[in-house]
């Protein structure tokens, strides 16, 4: 499995399994089939309401809990200071461990809060020792440079929505000026790239499926990617993509299927703060 740097040292696992959307109740097998598989990387969220069944998955799977890393965010309800330290050390309680290896904002929620001001209770966290790395998700570029402009951390990944019809070139160039590894989420358009020509054109030529090229096109640009399935057969599939290569043309035919398609909100526009 390989594995970046992020800006403070830490290595994260470029291909993670994502639980958004797997209900409590199948999250623990979802997730411990996935450990058996070989995932090392975990992507939760407060927000998801499973993270005491990815903790519970984890420490049933034998392995170390160093060996696993594991991801959550900060619900967007959890706005004031001591509110976001509680939700925290709720959110270790629920998974039974002592840190998280990273710990993101979920949402900027511009129009809606002072993600500055959250931002900098998460300094305080990662200074605690208790998250191993601090980032943030659905950032743009503006909502980055007013954190540089008042804080001291830089934040180790921007998670974002990225996949062929959403390339997401800018933020991602943005991102590596400044150090911040980027992840993507609804990496295959929620499904909807599986029925792309051109991908599977170059799925028939590589024997591969539609899926395995796009997040293989995802590994290839450097992004982290946490495809989310509770079918087996499908968590194996999306975990073997480290055995072949797209070459440039390729690559370039996918990156080529941009066309500013979201699947999710806008991040300037979205500031939905559950009751």
């Amino acid at each position: 499995m390989p594995t970046i740097a992020l800006n403070n040292g830490v290595e994260i696992p470029q291909l993670g399994f994502g639980v958004f959307q797997i209900p409590p109740d199948q999250t623990v097998e979802a997730t411990r089939t996935a450990l058996e598989i070989g995932y090392r990387h975990i992507d939760t969220a407060q927000m998801y309401g499973n993270e005491a069944e990815v903790g519970q998955a984890v420490r049933e799977s034998g392995l170390d809990r160093g060996e696993v890393f594991v991801t959550s965010k900060l619900n967007n309800n959890r706005l004031e200071r001591d509110d976001i330290l509680r939700s925290f050390d709720r959110s270790l309680s629920d998974m039974g461990f002592d840190h998280l290896d990273l710990f993101l904002i979920h949402w900027p929620l511009p129009a809606a809060s002072d993600y500055v001001a959250r931002w900098k209770v998460m300094e305080e966290i990662y200074a605690s020792g208790r998250a191993k790395a601090i980032g943030v998700s659905n950032f743009n570029p503006h909502h980055l440079r007013n954190l540089f402009a008042s804080s001291e951390t830089r934040p180790a990944v921007n998670q974002i929505e990225v996949h062929p019809y959403l390339t997401q070139d800018d933020v991602r160039a943005f991102d590596a000026d400044h150090e911040i590894v980027t992840e993507a989420w609804a990496p295959i358009a929620k499904g909807k790239v599986t029925g792309e020509p051109v991908i599977g054109r170059i799925a028939e030529q590589l024997g591969r499926t539609a899926a395995q090229v796009t997040l293989r096109w995802h590994i290839q640009r450097g992004d982290v990617v946490f495809p989310k399935s509770v079918t087996r057969s499908r968590v194996e599939e999306n975990f073997a993509i480290f055995d072949f290569e797209l070459d440039t043309q390729q690559m370039g035919a996918i990156t080529a299927l941009g066309r500013g398609e979201r699947t999710g909100p806008d991040p300037d526009g979205f500031n939905w703060i559950p009751g």
